[in-house]
């Protein structure tokens, strides 16, 4: 029987790591394994997951949910899928069609956006996974326990793939879901006023 195991939390909570470490176990156990990660993610290696901590295991490349299905060997035991919120609304069909299949499907990604938002299509997968991690990061600013990915770069678009310097864990209290729209108006007022001096 097959079966959808999801690991969920803001950047920095160790999903990465986490993913890693099942699919060295199922390796170990001498199941094969497929790893896919979408091709939007190229931050650390272009043919692997690598964890911020530094852990790495090779992958495959994906453009969205649909090619893994093209991509799937019929022997493949185990599934593995990291960044998964960056692969499309076909993910919770393409899971659960696996799964149906008898493979083991182990996914990561981000469950809320950088708004605080359910980041779709991951909370559909949740509710369709037979077992569910949450991890927490550490709140950078206050050492609580982390549930929000911070954005630190001027932009409002749902996609900004990036890692430190660019993003951080922040806790209920610390979180300022606003700020990447802030800072964007704020480079439109240095933008105005360097036009005004220069002018």
């Amino acid at each position: 029987m097959g079966w959808i195991e999801v690991i969920v939390g803001p950047m920095f909570s160790g999903k990465s790591e986490e993913l890693i470490r099942r699919l060295r176990r199922a390796e170990i156990a001498r199941q094969r394994v497929q790893i896919f990660k979408p091709v939007i993610d190229q931050r650390y290696t272009v043919n692997g997951i690598v964890s911020h901590s530094g852990l790495e295991i090779s992958s495959d490349l994906v453009k969205d949910a649909s090619e893994i299905l093209t991509k799937v060997e019929p022997r493949t035991e185990v599934i593995g899928i990291d960044e998964a919120q960056f692969l499309g609304e076909a993910l919770v069909e393409v899971c659960t069609k696996l799964a149906d299949m008898g493979k083991r499907v182990m996914v990561s990604g981000l469950d809320t956006d950088f708004m605080g938002r359910p980041f779709e299509p991951m909370p559909r997968l949740l509710a369709v996974a037979e077992e569910i991690t949450k991890l927490l990061a550490i709140c950078v600013r206050c050492g609580n326990p982390a549930v929000n990915t911070q954005r630190l770069v001027a932009s409002e678009d749902l996609i900004v793939v990036g890692a430190a310097g660019m993003y951080e864990a922040r806790c209920r209290r610390c979180f300022e879901p606003q700020l990447a729209t802030q800072k964007i108006e704020e480079e439109k007022k240095t933008a105005v006023k360097s036009r005004a001096a220069s002018g």
